[in-house]
């Protein structure tokens, strides 16, 4: 959400620090890390590893195409609204605290998932494990600031940056495997209770291992800002995810023309009630940070990505006739180039600093556009070997690999520390309404493309087509990147 507002008067800053933050860092906070990477990682993954296991969901409970929707864009839509609340919650009220809760919350609602008897308990159960979701995942952004000193702090960002990647390819390969498997005849179940034991053991190691960290200062929560962002998301993101499945009805034109409406109304709220001495949800003047605009815009971009892997998918089944579970496994030459990327950031940051990230958003459209070209060269009534692909979908996850990383660190290290758990929200949340975006704008340009064919050729120029779109946002993506420069440092105080 792009907001831009005169300054509004800052929030109490924390009290100074002993000077033993730096020198004497939490001897645990590498420890710390994996398990806050944990819920950072279980948040998204839920996500897609559904997305799967669908057509099994579908026969298990009689589910109805409105039904399976619904488990899907319900999780999504709640995700998305309440992550900027869940990112508050742990700046007021503690991170491991509010991490600890979102946990064991998530654990139970994926247990509710898992022992669902209908369609309507089933999407009951997201909407819940949506809920932890969001109070569980922005704590681990959070907590970098807090738990590591500054020269180890870019690393540990660029760790929750591969985190967040490796969920996306993780729920595609794990849905298509745990359904296939079919453990102890559990099926499509399993995707959701192989939550359990992660969540129970995370838990475990979170009590002793994972230091308490907070804003600095405990205010009342901001129950009007809450209800007025969950408002101005929900009719964002909501004709977003269900307008095109249902052909774009009239309410969800409505709902998009009304939303800045909302927005504008969120902004006079959170002005209004920071200048009568409250402390808003989000403060407006944390859209000043040097860069934060551009770098969400950019983010916005990259995560356009997310109509690749819809298209890819329908591509790879109704063009290469693959199953689902192949389908998952041919995301192996990206998941290749992600983690040869993501590995590699740190040291082409230290070559090419926050350009590194345009130099990602390059190769992914250049990976973007050679695998257009590859579809699109095949003979008429013929479809590419997944041979010739693989190569292009290396680069692509190569880029997306640089990229991710390098755009989650020079974000929150713009930001003071005792709002990281504001921005933490703003980053994911973010990430998940560009998706939507993504699904819904370039998805709606692919299926325009194939219109009422369902023949291997059109769907294969239709993929084509959706992957030159694709790679156009990733250039713009490079621009507003490389129009970040270097990074100023923020000087005020550490959060507790």
């Amino acid at each position: 959400m792009s907001i831009a507002a005169r300054p509004a008067p800052r929030e109490p800053m924390a009290p100074l620090e002993p000077a033993t933050r730096e020198t004497a860092p939490d001897p645990h906070r590498w420890a710390a890390l994996v398990i806050l990477l944990t819920g950072a990682f279980l948040a998204p993954l839920d996500f897609f590893i559904v997305n799967v296991a669908m057509p099994s969901i579908t026969s298990g409970l009689g589910a109805t195409a409105s039904d399976v929707q619904l488990v899907i864009s319900g999780y999504a839509i709640v995700y998305a609204v309440f992550l900027i609340t869940g990112g508050r919650l742990g700046d007021i009220f503690g991170r491991k605290a509010v991490f600890l809760a979102g946990l064991a919350g998530f654990a139970l609602a994926s247990a509710f998932c898992g022992l669902a008897w209908s369609p309507a308990t089933l999407i009951f159960a997201r909407l819940l494990q949506a809920l932890a979701a969001a109070a569980m995942a922005p704590q681990a952004l959070a907590s970098v600031h807090a738990l590591f000193p500054a020269h180890e702090r870019g690393r540990a960002l660029s760790i929750y940056g591969v985190t967040l990647g490796l969920s996306s390819i993780a729920g595609q390969l794990l849905g298509g495997a745990l359904v296939a498997a079919d453990l102890d005849g559990l099926g499509w179940r399993l995707v959701f209770l192989i939550n359990l034991p992660v969540a129970v053991v995370a838990f475990a190691a979170a009590i002793p291992l994972l230091r308490e960290t907070r804003g600095g200062h405990r205010p009342r929560l901001d129950w009007g800002g809450v209800v007025l962002s969950a408002i101005a998301l929900t009719v964002f993101v909501l004709p977003l995810i269900e307008g095109r499945e249902r052909g774009w009805p009239w309410w969800s034109i409505a709902m998009l023309v009304t939303t800045p409406v909302f927005v504008e109304l969120f902004r006079r709220y959170e002005i209004r009630l920071a200048k009568a001495g409250g402390a808003p949800l989000v403060a407006i003047e944390v859209f000043q940070s040097p860069g934060l605009l551009r770098g969400l815009g950019a983010i916005l971009t990259l995560y356009a990505l997310a109509a690749f892997f819809l298209t890819y998918s329908i591509y790879l089944q109704s063009a290469l006739d693959m199953t689902a579970l192949q389908a998952g496994l041919a995301i192996l030459p990206f998941s290749a180039g992600f983690l040869t990327g993501s590995t590699a950031s740190p040291m082409v940051g230290r070559w090419f600093g926050p350009l590194s990230s345009s130099l990602g958003f390059l190769l992914s459209a250049t990976g973007l556009v050679a695998t257009s070209l590859v579809v699109r060269s095949a003979p008429a009534g013929m479809v590419p070997p997944l041979a010739l692909i693989a190569p292009a979908l290396l680069v692509i996850g190569l880029g997306m690999g640089l990229s991710i990383p390098t755009m989650v660190r020079v974000i929150v290290e713009r930001v003071e520390p005792h709002r990281a758990g504001l921005v933490g929200g703003i980053v994911n949340s973010t990430l998940q309404v560009s998706a939507a975006i993504g699904v819904a704008v370039l998805g709606g340009l692919f299926y325009a493309a194939l219109g009422t064919r369902t023949d291997a050729q059109s769907v294969a120029h239709a993929f084509s087509l959706t992957l030159l779109a694709i790679a156009a946002c990733h250039l713009v993506g490079a621009l507003l990147a490389a129009g970040l420069g270097q990074r100023r440092r923020v000087a005020c105080p550490a959060a507790e």
